[in-house]
């Protein structure tokens, strides 16, 4: 849920060095992938994928960084720190994650695991592969129902199933502007980020464009209802957010789409899905 912008001193050394030759050689390089099916919710864009950017480096990288973040939350102890809602994430994740097969034949079987940060943030997240993490800040701020963390777990998973980090990283190689990303990603010496580090900004600082908040949302509505829970919380939990937010927005909400577009959306889609959750109950 989290972005800002990379920092722009990085941003103007990667445009000096990455010449336009290279641009049109990552261009070109890239290839179209389905990385999941398109389920009810029917998402079925066509990504744009390079690979310097794979899959194994992605999540090796997420593996590190999420590693370390847990450290460092330790280290605040600031690291489930309340048994019970810790066992209440769990429990919603352990209801969502199977469900993912829907979309990902191979994403049940990710090593998930799933942890809650202590901090005032409203912020949830789910590195490539399937490290989650949640803030308390959200939960008790909102006041969250069960179906709400589902709505903003779901919402997560989703940008893991669809690859959104990787193809984010796959555009800024081929724009030229992550020079430091395609030197740790290819081998070709350190340039000041490795993988670990590509994953802790694709996670928590390089926003999402509105096209993978769409999908990331319809994605997550069906999830949602697979596992039994009302699709229409996600409507309340924007709604909730909506109102915190009147002061101005979170940075990470800059690229979300409209505020009523998106709920016009989700209601759509969660109608859409109903008749799964009421399978369900």
């Amino acid at each position: 849920m989290s972005g800002k912008n990379l920092p722009g001193r990085a941003f103007l050394a990667c445009r000096r060095l990455v010449g336009p030759f290279t641009v049109v050689v990552c261009l070109s390089a890239c290839a179209t992938v389905e990385t999941t099916e398109s389920g009810t919710v029917g998402v079925d864009r066509g990504q744009s994928m390079s690979p310097l950017v794979s899959e194994e480096e992605i999540n090796r990288g997420a593996t590190e960084a999420y590693a370390q973040v847990l450290a460092d939350a330790r280290a605040k102890n600031a690291l489930n720190r309340d048994a019970a809602q810790v066992a209440r994430v769990r429990t919603v994740a352990q209801r969502l994650i199977p469900q993912t097969a829907t979309f990902r034949p191979d994403a049940p079987n990710w090593k998930w695991e799933v942890n809650v940060l202590s901090t005032s943030e409203l912020n949830a997240w789910v590195m490539p592969g399937g490290k989650i993490a949640v803030y308390t800040g959200l939960i008790e701020r909102l006041q969250l129902t069960d179906a709400e963390l589902a709505a903003v777990m779901g919402h997560e998973i989703a940008h893991a199933l669809r690859e959104h980090g990787r193809e984010r990283a796959s555009r800024a190689v081929g724009q030229g502007v992550a020079l430091g990303v395609l030197g740790a990603v290819a081998g070709i010496g350190d340039a000041g980020m490795n993988v670990a580090q590509l994953a802790l900004e694709l996670t928590l600082n390089l926003p999402n464009s509105r096209t993978h908040e769409v999908e990331a949302d319809r994605i997550g509505v069906e999830l949602a209802a697979r596992a039994g829970y009302d699709p229409h919380a996600a409507v309340t939990l924007w709604q909730k957010m909506g109102q915190v937010a009147q002061g101005g927005p979170p940075k990470w909400l800059s690229t979300h789409p409209p505020r009523e577009d998106r709920l016009r959306d989700l209601q759509e889609y969660a109608d859409k899905v109903m008749p799964l959750y009421q399978a369900r109950r």
